[in-house]
């Protein structure tokens, strides 16, 4: 039987300590607090340690505690962030040491294959009945949460986009260029770029450092092979040799070509704020960057716009941040309170309200969200759906991991789309 959790917070070691001791000070094990796993509390694990995150999990919380006042929340996660990446790492040697979070948030989709696979989280099915959640997702929804023997491990508590398009209208206003930032291809694309490069912008489209890296070539391949072959490379049935993919990599290295010589020590909300003020024309990132903007005050439609990537429109590019149930936890009805409010129609509203997103449930009034979101929330129930492979959703963490590394090793300057393509060929093997 698996080892129970270890502790909640050092409060709880503490707690454990004294009542192995039989004593704590004067008292003794009769009077000291009873174990801190009980009804009582609810261990949860993000990497939502600052910003909009932050203040998004906040807001799931008060909720949780007007539906469940009976259970005290606890952020189990790692206090002081280190993002998302640092987070995982940390996570996963709780779980190999046999302590588990109560809860944890992950992608939806194939990150959790390794999960499953370790038996680190539990099939949770049986909730998607008892909280009507089957109604209450869209069955293609569904199907993509689902394993090929139909078991469901996690609950999203939101919907993101990742093919998205960030635009500073005025730069291209400013260099006699078509102000929407809409395009149909990556040639035509990479054709402003060019014409912005020669007018003085240094960097015409602005990147973060490694994932967003991926996350770039991740939207070029959606671009150039389209949404059915783009899933192919990830079930299977698309060769990595097809020259399309070839076509996919060049354009890659292209782009690259335009983007800012800091990209390598700049996150994500840098590359954002390099389009916020003006110092590039573009950015391609999810749509978890509308907060970026919107606390400069910037308006949508007028001081930036936010369009599909270059080449995916009527393709909605998903992922989705989604919360398991450990196993080998005592309390496992204070996790399904916690996978009830994240799965309810007010902590979806709560949460993604605030984080940009949209709600995984089809129910909600879509005239209470932003401008960005409600186009997001009409394109999600109309579009083509692909999963995104940098966040989670289309391939195991093993395979990421290499797909990143190919990308890291192409961007450092090595520029051999045959060997880059090659590794890329290597990273499902």
């Amino acid at each position: 039987m698996r080892v129970m959790r270890k502790r909640i917070a050092a409060v709880a070691s503490a707690a454990a300590a004294c009542l192995a001791l039989a004593a704590c000070g004067t008292g003794t094990a009769e009077s000291a607090e009873p174990s801190l796993r009980t009804h009582e509390k609810v261990a949860v694990y993000t990497w939502w340690a600052a910003g909009v995150e932050k203040q998004g999990l906040d807001a799931l919380v008060e909720v949780f505690e007007k539906q469940h006042p009976g259970i005290e929340f606890v952020n189990d996660g790692l206090m002081g962030g280190g993002g998302s990446s640092t987070s995982k790492e940390h996570l996963q040697s709780r779980l190999e040491t046999e302590d588990p979070p109560d809860v944890f948030v992950a992608h939806a989709g194939a990150e959790l294959q390794d999960y499953i696979k370790d038996k680190y989280i539990q099939d949770v099915s049986a909730l998607y009945e008892e909280f009507g959640l089957t109604e209450a997702f869209p069955e293609d929804l569904i199907d993509r949460l689902s394993t090929k023997n139909g078991k469901i491990y996690s609950i999203p508590s939101n919907i993101h986009r990742a093919n998205l398009l960030w635009v500073n209208p005025a730069v291209l206003e400013q260099h006699g260029l078509e102000a929407s930032g809409e395009y149909d291809t990556l040639d035509a694309f990479l054709a402003d770029l060019e014409k912005l490069k020669k007018a003085g912008v240094e960097a015409p489209l602005s990147v973060g450092t490694t994932w967003p890296q991926v996350h770039l070539l991740e939207t070029t391949l959606l671009a150039d092979l389209g949404p059915e072959a783009y899933s192919g490379l990830w079930n299977g049935s698309t060769d990595w040799n097809d020259p399309r993919v070839t076509t996919a990599l060049e354009h890659y290295g292209k782009l690259m070509s335009y983007t800012n010589a800091d990209r390598d020590t700049l996150e994500w909300d840098g590359a954002s704020a390099m389009v916020i003020a003006g110092d590039s024309a573009f950015n391609i990132m999810g749509d978890w960057a509308l907060t970026a903007y919107n606390s400069e005050d910037m308006t949508y439609g007028d001081d930036y716009r936010v369009v599909p990537a270059p080449g995916t429109s009527g393709t909605f590019d998903f992922l989705a941040d989604s919360f398991t149930m450990s196993t080998g936890i005592l309390d496992e009805d204070s996790a399904k309170a916690w996978l009830q409010t994240v799965s309810s129609k007010e902590g979806q509203v709560a949460f993604n309200k605030i984080k940009g997103s949209i709600p995984a449930r089809t129910d909600v009034d879509a005239a209470q969200f932003s401008e960005y979101q409600r186009t997001a929330i009409e394109s999600f129930g109309q579009d083509t759906i692909v999963s995104s492979v940098t966040h989670g959703a289309a391939v195991p963490i093993a395979q990421l991991d290499k797909i990143t590394t190919a990308v890291v090793e192409f961007n450092s300057g090595s520029t051999d789309v045959v060997a880059f393509q090659a590794a890329l060929a290597a990273s499902g093997g």
